[in-house]
Parts: structure tokens; sequence; C-alpha cells
């Protein structure tokens, strides 16, 4: 079995997944007053195709919403995965130039 952690990281903005001690992803995060955008999410090809990159959303998101920070998707992973997928507690503010989800 695997070890799976998701930690944030504030001094490199962003929230880290690790596999086995491994870094296997991140979700990088611009902090503003009461809000917290998330710009770009990435994992590493060699860890792709085992669910890491929804752990990684699921477990950010929450400690964002735990946090009581305005999520703001404006990266297209994170939007996506806000669509699809309840977050208890968050509170969202789409930007206005989002593209659709779907796109």
């Amino acid at each position: 079995m695997s070890d799976i952690t998701v930690t944030r990281n504030d001094e490199a903005s962003r929230y880290e997944i690790h596999h086995d001690g491994i870094l296997a992803g991140f979700a990088e995060f611009d902090l503003r007053p009461g809000a917290i955008r998330f710009i770009h999410t990435e994992v590493d090809p060699a860890f792709q195709g085992k669910g890491l990159a929804g752990r990684l959303a699921a477990d950010a998101l929450a400690d964002a919403a735990a946090s009581g920070e305005t999520i703001v998707p404006l990266c297209p992973y994170i939007a996506k995965y806000l669509t699809t997928h309840e977050v208890p507690g968050a509170t969202i503010r789409w930007p206005e130039h989002r593209a659709t989800p779907d796109a």
C-alpha cells in the first residue's frame, strides 16, 4: 500500500502531494486577502494514472475551505474539479474570464 500525503507549503505557495515520500505533484496558489487563487496544478508523468491529481485537488480545496479562504479557480484542472465535486464549506468566486469547464 502506498503512502500518499498532501501538505500545504506556504513558502513555495503550493500544495504538494508526495507518493512514498517522493514529490509527485503540486497545486500552485496565490494568496490574496481572504482568498486563495489556484493558478496551476501538475502531476509528474511518472505518477500519472494513479488518481493523485484528484486527491491533491480534494485535499487542497478542503484545506482552503476549512481555512475560510474564498477559492478562486484560475487553474483549469481545479475549475473542472469544482464543477464535478462538492467541497463542503467552500466559498468559490469564479473568475469572470473563465472558459467553460467543458472546454
